[in-house]
């Protein structure tokens, strides 16, 4: 019988690794992951000192495969060489025997010094999709110049809880106020304006609300307006990367029209 209901009642054990593996691969992807904290931070390894790496509680998904370091641990680095750099690979090393018993433990993979630009350590290939006996994730980079560790480099993959992807397609709005609206939905950014110049020719109105440092555009971004009445003068609605959000009559003196523009960009191009 090779349909099984693997969530239902069976009567026996029935339900494997394997399954609960497949299951979460599908929902969460076949690669592999770190998942956020209680604290709601992704954490990092860190140096604790020369000779050992401090791995801090992690919560991962590996290939479906849930995995956890309950408590902070070291791995030990060997010492590095005067005048010669290298790269080692903290990893996650799953094991299967042939009894079909699944372990992971933190190992290391030590690179290869040398006098020119260190290069990571080749990981050993296998797959637990593929029923692999071991399989290396590597977790962090530790780079050594000489007999000094760098700053450890995360590898693994980042996976945000669904809160916050959901919250990333729910629109908020920053500001609404006379005749300015600024909303944000992920990492895109809405300008809507509805405002009347005085008259004179390049006439302009800046938007009392400046948009934050982390939400600004890299460069200048524009787009033309139109007098809402159907009129045929023009503006400018402009965000610059102070944060300044301005529209600008286009030259043309004695036209006080009402003026609508739409703006959007990405945050952070």
């Amino acid at each position: 019988m090779t349909t099984t209901l693997i969530t239902g009642k069976g009567g026996t054990p029935h339900i494997t690794s394997g399954d609960m593996g497949a299951m979460q691969a599908g929902v969460i992807g076949n690669g592999s992951y770190l998942l956020q904290g209680a604290d709601g931070k992704f954490p990092a390894v860190t140096m604790q000192d020369a000779n050992h790496a401090l791995i801090p509680v992690l919560n991962l998904v590996v290939e479906g495969r849930y995995a956890r370091v309950t408590e902070a641990e070291t791995a030990t680095i060997e010492s590095g060489v005067s005048g010669r750099n290298r790269n080692d690979l903290v990893c996650l090393k799953y094991t299967r025997n042939g009894q079909n018993i699944e372990t992971a433990a933190i190992a290391v993979l030590k690179g290869t010094p040398n006098t020119g630009t260190a290069a990571d350590p080749t990981v050993p290939s296998g797959s637990i999709h593929s029923a692999s006996g071991t399989v290396w994730i590597p977790i962090a980079r530790i780079p050594i110049s000489g007999i000094t560790p760098g700053t450890p480099v995360m590898l693994i993959k980042q996976l945000p809880p669904m809160s916050k992807l959901w919250d990333s397609l729910t629109p908020s709005v920053l500001y609404n106020a006379n005749g300015w609206k600024v909303t944000r939905c992920g990492s895109i950014m809405a300008v809507n304006a509805s405002v009347k110049f005085g008259g004179g020719s390049w006439d302009s109105l800046n938007c009392p609300y400046t948009v934050p440092d982390d939400l600004r555009p890299k460069k200048e971004v524009g787009v033309p307006m139109l007098v809402s009445n159907g009129g045929s003068h023009t503006g400018l609605l402009v965000v610059n990367p102070s944060g300044l959000i301005r529209a600008a009559n286009m030259g043309s003196s004695g036209s006080n029209d009402n003026r609508v523009g739409y703006l959007t960009w990405f945050v952070g191009v």
